[in-house]
């Protein structure tokens, strides 16, 4: 288990919601989190696949709090009842970690996106805005986003392509444009927020041993695991941008390791986020 290092005091009865926290990375976020005193809920499709985290964070401590909340990012309607559920609850948010995400998915969403496009970013960025004003109203308050370095490898969006079904044989280039609009995301937002208390990151975790790659093929999955990351490891950047101490970290930041560095060329586009921010408004109305 990570230790990290962190003033508790400034923790206390903060609250925090994960997506896809019952596995991964995310699982290793809900726990941390939870041992630095967090409130966490965390956001997943399953409470029977959710509900070992949610045993394990009560056994490292008893007083621990954390909920479940379902959620379904690939469903508008299920995004939306889940920032629904939160907000009745009528508590603060302080960190919205948006970490779940799939690889090698193919297909359309319910909502009529490319897969890993309506999942990784239009669920992602429709619970964002849901839950925009109560981050703000909790500031100083944090949205954290895994991406990845996959971004790297496209210019840019087809606006055609990610309202059609999954085009690639193995999904690759439909994932890389879907962490590339996870930066871009991030980074938009991050300008729109200036001034509100509310700080924005994205980040590449590392390329990491965990669920995200179970849609690959078998051939496929057993290779790429002689590259990967533990999941404890691959946790340590989205960690630091939600804990690191001191003033908040610079706003619309990408992160590798645990510092800034700088994105690709289309991930600093400004044009292209504008437009990428304007069409997933009209798309999740």
């Amino acid at each position: 288990m990570i230790r990290f290092k962190c003033d508790p005091s400034s923790l206390a009865a903060r609250v925090a919601l994960i997506t896809g926290a019952n596995t991964g990375i995310g699982r290793v976020t809900a726990l941390e989190l939870a041992r630095n005193g967090f409130q966490v809920f965390l956001a997943c499709r399953s409470l029977e696949r959710t509900q070992p985290v949610l045993d394990e964070i009560r056994s490292g401590n008893p007083a621990a709090v954390a909920e479940w909340i379902p959620l379904e990012l690939s469903d508008f309607e299920s995004v939306r009842t889940c920032a629904k559920a939160f907000l009745e609850r009528q508590l603060p948010l302080h960190l919205l970690v948006n970490n779940a995400g799939l690889a090698g998915a193919r297909g359309l969403t319910t909502s009529g996106f490319e897969f890993m496009f309506g999942v990784n970013h239009m669920g992602h960025f429709l619970l964002t805005q849901l839950l925009l004003e109560r981050l703000k109203d909790s500031a100083p308050a944090r949205i954290v986003t895994v991406a990845s370095r996959a971004h790297l490898r496209v210019r840019g969006i087809d606006w055609d392509a990610v309202r059609q079904p999954t085009a690639s044989v193995l999904s690759v280039k439909e994932y890389c444009v879907s962490k590339l609009a996870n930066v871009l995301f991030s980074a938009k937002l991050g300008r729109h927020l200036q001034g509100t208390g509310v700080v924005t990151s994205s980040l590449h975790p590392g390329v990491v041993d965990s669920d995200i790659w179970r849609t690959l093929p078998w051939p496929f999955r057993a290779l790429n695991r002689l590259r990967l990351v533990s999941v404890e490891q691959g946790a340590k950047t989205t960690l630091h941008c939600a804990l690191a101490e001191g003033a908040a970290l610079e706003t619309g930041l990408y992160y590798s390791d645990s510092r800034a560095i700088l994105p690709s060329a289309a991930a600093m586009n400004l044009a292209l986020a504008d437009e990428l921010w304007q069409r997933s408004l009209d798309w999740s109305r």
